[in-house]
């Protein structure tokens, strides 16, 4: 078996010579899987960078990146804002998709 591309904006460290799908002419094709912490609205401020910055450390942790590289995962470290702006891009897109796929809720 051999790798034709990766769906990610940039190649992957696992797999350096494998272009992504919009190297290999598929201009715009991105699709990553991504997961976070949410929390309830009105969460206070304080709890939220805690929990942020807790996160984040987590994330950070050599062994951690570790395990998820072993798995072909990046970890994103971030803010709530910048989780808060991938939510944003990724809904629509993924509206878009389950809109022309005429996909149904059951």
């Amino acid at each position: 078996m051999r790798a034709l591309a990766v769906t990610g904006t940039t190649r992957s460290a696992e797999l350096p010579g494998v272009p992504t799908m919009i190297e290999s002419g598929l201009a715009g094709f991105t699709s990553v899987s991504w997961s976070g912490v949410v929390v309830p609205p009105g969460t206070p401020a304080e709890i939220i960078a805690k929990l942020n910055a807790a996160v984040n450390a987590g994330l950070a942790a050599p062994e951690t990146r570790a395990r998820l590289a072993r798995l072909g995962a990046a970890p994103m470290i971030g803010t709530p804002a910048d989780f808060a702006a991938l939510i944003a891009t990724e809904v629509p897109k993924w509206a878009a998709v389950v809109k022309a796929a005429g996909i149904k809720i059951e």
